[in-house]
């Protein structure tokens, strides 16, 4: 009790010592920031304009690149179809309808008549074709699209063909429950131009890949890069500014004929620092806040007070759909020249069992939501969304602080206190290991601090290294140069869009990631009994089209998931935006990712 105590003096003298900052940068940030954007806005074309921001610089203008969120994609993509942020459905997008067989093996999509790429090219069903035989089925092609339609055992991909200009059938080896959801934006497979992409996939570069894997990247001039979506880039400044342009060859328009998107640009800021999104936010500088991560729960309370005087909303969408994990690093392969990846003495702790469920019982979760998310927070014990229908109630294991249960797990596993208390293992290693997250989200700085405190009174070291994110997504999706790491991951109604990181063969399987296509070559990768299950399950839940038993298939899922705990769940978000009275349209709810899912709908009142 006194220790909590203590703790909580000291979380108090942090956050008092930020504020105290924020406070003293407010007038620095307003000069610099809000003079640069108001000067913007001056020289700015007519029409209406939407401020919103993100922490990071995009990674890339390919699709097929696309591992991070936010993601320019958001706004220029579209896929055949589309899901509905407020009920979760497929919707008709590029594809105005689809029909399928008897035998549920073959898909039929009919385009809309007149698409065409913001260049003005005719988008037809070559394009598709393109896609998704061109890319997403390319074996030399590393994209994590592809991890969400592998089919049956062999993970085979669907055959797809053109039928006419505007029909494309979709072959399938056996029928696949969760494909019309692999085609919908903004998650699913976006479809690309051929005309502008075909050529760098016929030539390679000096290591023999595809010219197309460094083709547009953020490097490229953004009005070169051809799209489909509601907006298309405009300009691109790094680590200020991203300008998305309304797109005039955007397909869809309102019930009075009206083309969409109403709103003509949208400035996505770049900043680097979550206070400083709340400054720029609070002097009007952004028009939202809490649109691609819900806001930080001590912003509420102060924000709610503002409503009124601001003229803005707090939006409260229930719990948002992504999940909150810590994860350690599992594999015991090597690189090409023999050396691990993981210390050796390391990766025997991590791949035991009970070393991971003592860590599961010393972290305070609901410390973490009392302390951090005030109270706001959902504590996670399930890989799937609370908003799915195949959500696991009851029935989980579940990993409630337990620190004297958490030694005793340990020391069941050959693990021991030396003299000083810290925790040893059999042959004397003292027990530390580096864990790594986003600089930038300093909602996770702060729990990583509290999980660095939780597990030093097991007498574990946390060697806690907040990194750019970036940076983060480099080391455990390329590299493998990491021991634990803490990150979120989207969510959703279909637990089969988390494929690429449920599977084994995923691409942001990063517990124990797989050989991947473009990475350098590794040895002595190994499948672990768990991943072997879990993979199974995934097959079968995807070829059972009665929904009941997709249900108890992913049931045992989580089952699986919870008592073997290849991630431990923390505590999730709720989605919380504040956004400005003038913005119309909005239809917020916390089950997609993205809280401006129907962007191109939303009006700014003048």
């Amino acid at each position: 009790m006194i220790r909590f105590a203590r703790q909580r003096n000291r979380w108090s003298w942090q956050w008092g010592r930020s504020r105290w900052l924020v406070a003293l940068s407010v007038v620095l940030c307003l000069v610099l920031s809000a003079c640069q954007i108001s000067n913007f806005r001056t020289a700015a074309a007519q029409g209406t304009q939407l401020a919103i921001s993100v922490l990071t610089d995009p990674n890339t203008f390919n699709f097929a690149n696309k591992n991070t969120f936010p993601n320019v994609f958001l706004l220029t993509s579209e896929g055949l179809t589309n899901e509905n942020g407020e009920t979760g459905e497929i919707e008709p997008a590029l594809a105005e309808s689809w029909q399928f067989s008897s035998d549920n093996r073959r898909i039929t999509f009919k385009l809309r008549p007149g698409l065409k790429w913001s260049d003005g090219h005719p988008l037809t069903a070559d394009d598709v074709v393109f896609t998704y035989r061109d890319i997403v089925s390319n074996p030399k092609i590393p994209t994590d699209a592809r991890d969400g339609i592998y089919i049956g055992e062999k993970k085979q991909l669907p055959e797809v063909r053109k039928l006419d200009d505007l029909t494309v059938e979709f072959i399938l080896p056996e029928p696949f429950a969760p494909f019309l959801r692999a085609t919908a934006g903004p998650d699913g497979i976006l479809i690309q131009p051929k005309h502008a992409l075909e050529a760098s996939l016929k030539q390679v570069d000096k290591d023999g890949n595809p010219l197309f894997i460094s083709t547009w990247g953020t490097d490229t001039p953004p009005e070169k890069v051809v799209v489909n979506g509601p907006y298309k880039m405009e300009s691109y400044l790094a680590g200020q500014r991203l300008v998305f342009r309304r797109n005039p060859n955007y397909w869809r328009k309102d019930d009075q004929g009206q083309p969409l998107p109403y709103v003509d640009r949208i400035i996505w800021q770049v900043v680097e620092s979550v206070d400083t999104q709340l400054i720029k936010f609070r002097s009007g500088d952004l028009d939202v806040l809490g649109d691609a991560r819900p806001l930080r729960p001590e912003y509420v309370s102060l924000l709610k007070r503002e409503e009124k005087r601001g003229n803005f909303k707090i939006y409260d969408g229930g719990p948002w759909s992504g999940t909150l994990y810590l994860t350690f690093n599992l594999t015991k392969a090597t690189d090409k020249n023999g050396r691990p990846f993981v210390d050796p003495i390391k990766s025997r702790w991590f791949n035991t069992l009970e070393f991971r469920q003592a860590i599961a019982y010393a972290i305070n979760k609901e410390r973490i939501n009392t302390n951090i998310f005030r109270g706001l927070g959902v504590v996670q014990d399930s890989p799937i969304s609370v908003q799915s229908p195949y959500f696991l109630k009851n029935g989980l294991k579940t990993y409630e602080y337990n620190p004297t249960k958490a030694k005793e797990l340990l020391q069941k596993a050959g693990f021991r206190y030396n003299a000083q208390n810290q925790l040893v293992d059999a042959d004397g290693n003292r027990v530390r290991f580096t864990l790594l997250t986003n600089s930038n989200n300093l909602v996770r700085v702060a729990i990583g601090a509290q999980i660095k405190q939780d597990l030093a009174d097991i007498g574990i070291q946390v060697d806690f290294t907040p990194v750019n994110f970036n940076l983060l997504v480099e080391k455990t999706s390329f590299t493998r140069d990491w021991e634990a790491h803490m990150i979120g991951f989207t969510g959703g109604v279909e637990p089969n869009q988390a494929a690429n990181l449920w599977v084994s063969t995923g691409a942001s399987h990063s517990f124990n990631l797989a050989p991947q296509p473009g990475h350098p070559p590794i040895k002595n990768y190994q499948i672990t009994p768990m991943e072997q299950a879990i993979d199974r399950l995934y097959i079968a839940a995807a070829r059972e089209l009665d929904e009941e038993k997709r249900k108890q298939v992913y049931g045992e899922f989580q089952r699986v998931v919870q008592e073997n705990l290849p991630v431990i769940h923390l505590v999730n978000d709720r989605a919380l935006m504040a956004v400005r009275n003038k913005v119309e349209g909005l239809r917020y709810t916390g089950l997609p990712s993205w809280g401006l899912w129907n962007i191109q709908e939303l009006r700014i009142k003048e």
